[in-house]
C-alpha cells in the first residue's frame, strides 16, 4: 500500500499531501489587503515554502491552476510575477480562470502538482 504524507494538518485540510512521489498543494492566497502583485508575490513564496517541507521545488511542478477574482484587471500583473519567478524551461502545464474566492480580500489562489526531487 503507497504511504501518503500530510503536511501542515488542519481540521479542515492539509497544506500539502505527498503520495507515490507527487505532492498536491492545497490552494494558496496571498494576505488580505494587498494589491494582486503583493498577494502573487506571498503566494509564490509559500508554494516555495511547501514545496521544500514536500521535498521538491519550483523546477519540479507538474501543473498549476491560478485563480484570479477579477482577471480582466489582473491578468498582465500577475503574469509579470509569475514570469519573474517561475524557471524558464521548467514551465509547468498551467490554467488560469476567474473566480469568486472564498473572501473578496482575495485576489488570486494559486494550486500546484509537482513531483517530489
Amino acid at each position: 500500500m503507497s504511504q501518503i504524507t500530510r503536511i501542515e494538518t488542519g481540521k479542515r485540510m492539509s497544506n500539502a499531501v505527498i503520495h507515490d512521489g507527487i505532492v498536491h498543494l492545497a490552494g494558496v492566497v496571498g494576505e488580505p489587503g494587498s494589491d494582486i502583485t503583493g498577494q502573487t508575490k506571498e503566494c509564490l513564496a509559500e508554494i516555495d515554502r511547501l514545496l521544500a517541507l514536500a521535498g521538491s521545488d519550483k523546477t519540479r511542478i507538474l501543473r498549476t491552476q491560478i485563480w484570479l477574482a477579477d482577471i480582466g484587471r489582473d491578468f498582465a500583473a500577475m503574469n509579470a510575477v509569475w514570469d519573474g519567478w517561475v524557471p524558464q524551461g521548467h514551465t509547468p502545464a498551467r490554467a488560469t480562470g476567474e473566480a469568486k474566492l472564498a473572501a473578496p480580500e482575495y485576489l488570486v489562489e494559486i494550486i500546484v502538482t509537482a513531483a517530489q526531487a
